[in-house]
């Protein structure tokens, strides 16, 4: 009878294992990362709106990159209002990265990377959001994949 219920409890065990590895917690950024505050997520908007435009690519991805991350927090806390007006905070910016792409060649690999890391967090956060929020979020994602891929397609151009 032990030997039965060992061979039962090993695949449960590597089961367990393997969802707690391959289920990426939304609240959790990267140790290297820093999220930022309101008043430098707002430095960093001036700054992006104020840009030389081959600058502003790069700006406009790491503000979708760091309410993203803010997103991930808000919506692990079960603040799902605050989560949602933030994604749509997110796709605006995507739509202004979308725009300025043409007009900048600076960084544009370190846009990419940002923004491959922020489509991989919303894919992420769509698993865990609330019904009622997947829509936008989906659209969302929907926009930076695109966005990505035309990052990508500029980093091989240039």
């Amino acid at each position: 009878m032990g030997s039965a219920i060992g061979s039962i409890a090993r695949p449960l065990s590597f089961l367990a294992i393997l969802v707690c590895i391959a289920t990426p917690s939304v609240a959790r950024a990267s140790s290297d990362e820093a999220i930022l505050d309101d008043n430098a997520l707002i430095q960093l908007e001036t700054r992006a709106l104020s840009a030389p435009p081959r600058e502003q690519c790069f700006l406009y991805a790491e503000l979708v990159h760091n309410l993203t991350e803010i997103a991930g927090k808000q919506l692990a806390a079960g603040d799902s209002a605050q989560a949602s007006a933030t994604i749509r905070r997110i796709d605006a910016f995507a739509q202004k990265i979308h725009m300025s792409l043409a007009r900048d060649t600076k960084r544009l690999k370190n846009a990419e990377m940002l923004m491959h890391h922020t489509t991989r967090r919303l894919a992420d956060m769509l698993h865990v959001a609330p019904t009622e929020d997947r829509p936008v979020l989906q659209s969302t994602l929907t926009r930076l994949d695109t966005v990505q891929t035309e990052l990508l397609t500029q980093v091989f151009v240039h």
